[in-house]
């Protein structure tokens, strides 16, 4: 075997190790703190304090995050859809981690997108923001996947898409679907349409660039890529999507 043969083996085989290796390694929590399955399937929520009168009437909140869960079937299916089309086409697909949209998200730099799904979101959510070094935003990339793989093992799809809504942060320090559609439409979030899921939705890109109530031409625009998407991805139909999408941006906003 040519000497130059012999080292791209040994190449790829000490590569291959090195990876498994800081997987491994991340996985006992050698980079930092990895929650256990106990977590996993109990994760901590900073719920909002809700304050009723006898009769019921919601007087106001205590919060440093102003969220409050709902579950699978509270959420309209509008939601889902627009999320799953505009987020993570293939989600019902992959086991944590799309090696596709990977592989995309490398070879073009991430011009069309990173490669991150929802479950990894979720993960990235539950762990942390990633700051410092490039190489400790390395490692935090390697501790989502892992909690990303067992957030598939011991979640269903449901759950997970449950557990992101009612985690991911929306503009005006909301949290969750819940609040965002009772602030921004005064609606609770299974009484949302398609138009109103596109906005909401529309604003994971950017909380505070998509606000519909700060920047309503941008979030209309982006309303409108969002339920494109859902055309694509079949979760409607092209004529609703020319119905919809020359209707303005009607908000009925109330914190």
């Amino acid at each position: 075997m040519k000497r130059s043969v012999k080292i791209l083996w040994r190449l790829f085989i000490g590569g291959t190790l090195t990876v498994i290796g800081l997987f491994v390694a991340a996985n006992f929590g050698l980079f930092g703190k990895m929650p256990s399955v106990e977590e996993l399937q109990n994760p901590e929520a900073d719920l909002a304090t809700e304050i009723y009168t006898s009769d019921g009437i919601l007087m106001g909140k205590y919060y440093a995050e102003n969220r409050s869960e709902v579950k699978y079937s509270e959420i309209s299916k509008n939601v889902i859809n627009a999320l799953v089309a505009t987020e993570d086409e293939r989600f019902y697909e992959h086991s944590g981690i799309d090696a596709q949209a990977v592989a995309r998200a490398v070879f073009t730099l991430g011009k069309d997108g990173g490669g991150s799904t929802l479950t990894q979101q979720v993960a990235k959510m539950m762990l942390g923001q990633g700051k410092g070094s490039t190489l400790t935003r390395g490692f935090q990339k390697i501790k989502e996947w892992i909690v990303a793989v067992k957030l598939e093992r011991n979640f269903t799809k449901q759950e997970i898409l449950t557990l992101y809504l009612n985690t991911v942060p929306f503009s005006e320090n909301l949290f969750g679907v819940s609040n965002a559609s009772r602030s921004f439409f005064q609606k609770e979030p299974d009484r949302i349409n398609v138009q109103e899921a596109a906005v909401l939705i529309g604003m994971l890109k950017g909380a505070t660039l998509y606000n519909p109530k700060r920047n309503p031409k941008i979030a209309l625009d982006r309303r409108n890529v969002v339920m494109s998407q859902m055309v694509k991805n079949g979760k409607i139909i092209k004529t609703t999507y020319d119905t919809l999408k020359i209707k303005p941006i009607e908000l009925n906003y109330k914190k």
